[in-house]
């Protein structure tokens, strides 16, 4: 699959983060964390689009009007992507001035599950929650770089990462999603190449990770192991999202941050979103409800 890949849009994102499909806009929405910006590419006429924001956020996920629930730094709000009107919903550790918003991804009950880390990565800042209902609730506390949130498609399991630790864990839910117990490590990546970042799950079960600082994304079977990859020309992919017709396509955002001049002069489409020819379908995720 690596010889498939191609340039989606050449957004040139200091950190793209938080790919999703938007079925019923027949768009993928992404952000540029610290550009402060929400990215759109219509994938039936290849239009795309940018929306300012006045703060830093890391994912933008569909509401059933067809408004967008943008996860940002300090807040959760609600964006009318026709006019570009944004409305405050609630504070999202509003009182901590060092953390802000990172992985963020709607699980199969529809709720939403977000994360913060320290904007300079500080360690253990970083907590796990879950948005159901329109009520927030802290899952977990003391991780570094939460990443790599996803489900089987059955919604018996949850998957997250600390890019930081190099772990994957897995965390079984009950009925309603909740976590029962405590997560227990999925895979290790300490002594492997590239660290965890964001993942989604397929129709067949598989998970697609990110391996940032690798440059591919690597297809995992129930078990952990490799069963697939794709390769994008730059050694930070962060997040990949299922999309197009019948969500036969992988997207890939990717990342500046931390790079030299030189190395972003010498790897092609930094920053940019890739796109790669699924084996599989996608699975699709349901819309966010806040009720």
């Amino acid at each position: 699959m690596s010889d498939t890949v191609r340039v989606a849009v050449a957004s040139g994102c200091e950190l793209g983060e938080g790919p999703l499909w938007h079925a019923a806009l027949g768009r993928l929405v992404w952000c540029d964390i610290l550009g402060k910006r929400l990215h759109w590419l219509e994938v039936a006429s290849g239009e795309t689009g940018t929306i300012e924001l006045d703060h830093m956020a890391s994912l933008a996920a569909p509401l059933d009007d067809g408004s967008l629930l943008v996860v940002g730094e300090d807040r959760l709000s609600r964006l009318d992507p026709a006019s570009g009107t944004i409305e405050r919903l609630m504070g999202f550790e509003a009182d901590n001035a060092v953390t802000r918003s990172n992985d963020a991804r709607v699980d199969r009950h529809g709720s939403l599950w977000l994360s913060s880390m320290g904007k300079a990565a500080e360690p253990d800042a970083g907590s796990l929650y879950r948005l159901h209902r329109g009520e927030l609730v802290r899952l977990r506390t003391g991780l570094t770089i939460p990443n790599a949130i996803c489900f089987s498609p059955q919604g018996e399991h949850a998957h997250f990462a600390d890019t930081a630790r190099g772990i994957v864990y897995r965390w079984a839910l009950d009925a309603e999603g909740w976590p029962v117990g405590e997560p227990e490590p999925w895979l290790d990546f300490t002594r492997r190449e590239g660290n965890p970042d964001g993942a989604v799950i397929d129709a067949e079960g598989a998970m697609w990770l990110a391996l940032w600082g690798a440059g591919k994304v690597v297809r995992l079977d129930r078990e952990g192991r490799e069963i697939g990859a794709v390769s994008v020309p730059t050694s930070q992919p962060s997040c990949p999202a299922f999309g197009g017709e019948g969500l036969a396509s992988l997207y890939i955002t990717t990342a500046r941050e931390g790079m030299s001049d030189e190395q972003r002069a010498r790897e092609p489409g930094v920053g940019d979103l890739f796109v790669a020819d699924l084996p599989v379908p996608g699975l699709a995720e349901p819309p966010l409800r806040l009720s």
